[in-house]
């Protein structure tokens, strides 16, 4: 027997004795045990390092017992017998401090603290997940540059870390997302409640798309909620759905009838229902994607954004530029800021990739104020007002008034106007409102694409009955939600139903190209000596057209003066 594995035994030996199976029943309290171990393991280190190479050294098993070597500490992992008996005071020194993993998911796995559910309503949940891989590669891949942030403000407030998910839920992790019930941002604040906790609207930024503001406004929400259900994370969360008035409402019902008050059993409205489900079924996936073959995009846990101060209104353009960022990636982590700029009002920040933060506020510092918006001079003409100049400019009323020191509304002519305008063309600022507003309008769509001018009265109802299409869907089209308002002059885009199928290739079908094109829905009153050729002929479209698009006419013989018609026109093909 060589010294080497003198050695060895030896170690063993030691180790055998040290267990407890020969020494008094003292000699296991967990004082006389902490400095035995540590001399065992290195005891057994020391003899393994003289004869082992170190390639070798990365799991030797030795009698029942393994030693990993991790970085510069080792420590002992004992036989599931044996552990039972074992506590974990033992092992303290041996083990390594808690290190912070390198992936967001894997820190939010570690502390995940809401209990586990079962209910055939997150099975079904779970279910659409597991089959729809790709969106929740999407999902994660949108998440990256705000993840972190969510999570990391979870933990300081002290919101379970399964809340970090809900923008899933919400959102999607859309930042520009606008829901049919008026909701916007990865949080989804309508806005009232936007408002309620220090969310600003305004015309040039919505902080409910403020990813910083709005995430630390939606756990304030839920902590307020959260303390009112009595500590019941469900029931907050479905209060955040639905409002605590239906919550409250459910419960007292099931008060009443001597119901169980818990989430599962409420009757809430059916969006809630599946609302908190979606919440746990996520839990579940991000918890274990493997065993349901998803693959979510590795997020570093580590800051992605900074919070820059600008102390002043700033063009978007020209952060870009001072940046080295391009413009629609300053959009992506701003989608506050609705136009060209930053608000004049404040509040007076912008989010930064960490890696471009240092060089902005560099540039910045030798930027003065008066630089970083562009002006112009605008001699005021006859008849014009504030409003009209600040349509033409693209700016706001409150902008113009607010730098020319205007009290009131009332311009005289000949005098002139400074204006804050944009650096670059409009079209630059794809993700400003405005644009946005512009490429969901010119997506193409069944029916026949008319483009309404609001007009006093009109509303979506009205709107949708007349051209036979979904209100909900005519809001859409529009950017908008069934209960936003109309504004009289507003231009709506509809796809119509009213007349036939989209086909290019039909002489007498109404084909509208994308961007030269403009329709009209126009209501005509006939006169005396109209017939449908005139009529068709004046408004350069076809006898079939006319007829198509009123069909009570087709069975009558003449046309009655007073009587209306209804046509859809090329606004830029008509002369007089």
């Amino acid at each position: 027997m060589t010294r080497i594995s003198q050695k060895i035994l030896l170690a063993f030996c030691y180790l055998f004795l040290a267990t407890g199976c020969s020494l008094p029943k003292n000699a296991d309290t967990p004082e006389n045990n902490n400095t035995d171990l540590a001399a065992i393991s290195q005891a057994v280190i020391q003899a393994q390092d003289a004869s082992t190479p170190v390639q070798t050294r990365a799991l030797n098993k030795v009698s029942g017992d393994a030693v990993f070597p991790a970085q510069d500490y080792y420590f002992i992992q004992r036989n599931a017998e044996n552990s039972a008996t074992e506590t974990d005071e033992q092992y303290e020194g041996t083990f390594p401090a808690n290190r912070e993993p390198d992936d967001v998911w894997q820190r939010l796995r570690d502390n995940f603290s809401l209990p586990a559910q079962n209910n055939p309503r997150l099975d079904q949940q779970l279910r659409w997940y597991a089959k729809n891989p790709d969106y929740m590669k999407r999902v994660s891949e949108r998440a990256a540059p705000y993840m972190y942030y969510i999570v990391e403000m979870a933990e300081k407030m002290q919101i379970p870390s399964e809340i970090a998910l809900l923008p899933i839920v919400e959102s999607a992790f859309k930042p520009f997302a606008y829901s049919h019930g008026r909701a916007s941002g990865i949080w989804q604040f309508i806005p009232a409640t936007g408002k309620r906790f220090g969310l600003k609207q305004d015309w040039w930024y919505d902080g409910r798309r403020d990813v910083y503001a709005s995430t630390i406004a939606a756990y304030e929400l839920l902590t307020k909620l959260q303390k009112q259900f009595k500590g019941d994370w469900l029931l907050a969360l479905a209060a955040y759905n639905s409002g605590e008035r239906n919550v409250h409402r459910a419960i007292r019902k099931n008060k009443r009838r001597g119901k169980p008050t818990d989430f599962w059993n409420l009757k809430l409205p059916a969006e809630t229902r599946a609302y908190v489900p979606k919440l746990l079924a996520l839990k579940r996936i991000v918890a274990e994607p493997d065993k349901y073959n998803i693959q979510l995009t590795k997020i570093e846990n580590k800051p992605y954004f900074e919070k820059v101060a600008t102390h002043s209104q700033i063009d978007l353009a020209l952060v870009a530029k001072l940046a080295e960022l391009p413009l629609d990636d300053v959009y992506k982590l701003n989608p506050a800021f609705n136009r060209w700029a930053t608000s004049p009002n404040g509040p007076h920040y912008i989010l930064l990739p960490i890696t471009q933060a240092t060089l902005f506020k560099e540039k910045l510092a030798a930027l003065p104020k008066k630089q970083r918006i562009r002006w112009v001079r605008h001699k005021i003409r006859k008849g014009e007002t504030i409003s009209t100049i600040a349509n033409k400019y693209h700016t706001s009323i409150s902008s113009i008034k607010r730098v020319n020191r205007l009290h009131r509304n009332f311009l005289r002519a000949g005098h002139s106007l400074t204006i804050p305008v944009a650096s670059r063309s409009l079209h630059s600022y794809k993700y400003s409102a405005k644009q946005r507003l512009k490429k969901q309008q010119n997506i193409p769509r069944k029916g026949i694409k008319v483009s309404h001018i609001v007009r006093q009265g009109d509303t979506f109802w009205s709107l949708s009955r007349q051209h036979k299409v979904n209100v909900r869907s005519l809001a859409k089209w529009n950017s908008m939600a069934p209960r936003d308002t109309l504004r009289p002059g507003q231009k709506l885009i509809i796809w119509s139903r009213t007349g036939a199928s989209t086909s290019h290739n039909d002489p007498d079908h109404l084909y509208i190209p994308k961007q030269r094109n403009i329709m009209q829905r126009i209501g005509y009153r006939v006169r005396s000596g109209d017939s449908l050729a005139r009529i068709a002929s004046k408004f350069k479209v076809s006898v079939q057209q006319l007829l198509r698009w009123n069909k009570r006419l087709r069975n009558k013989k003449y046309l009655q003066p007073g009587q209306r018609v209804t046509l859809y026109v090329d606004v830029t093909r008509q002369t007089s």
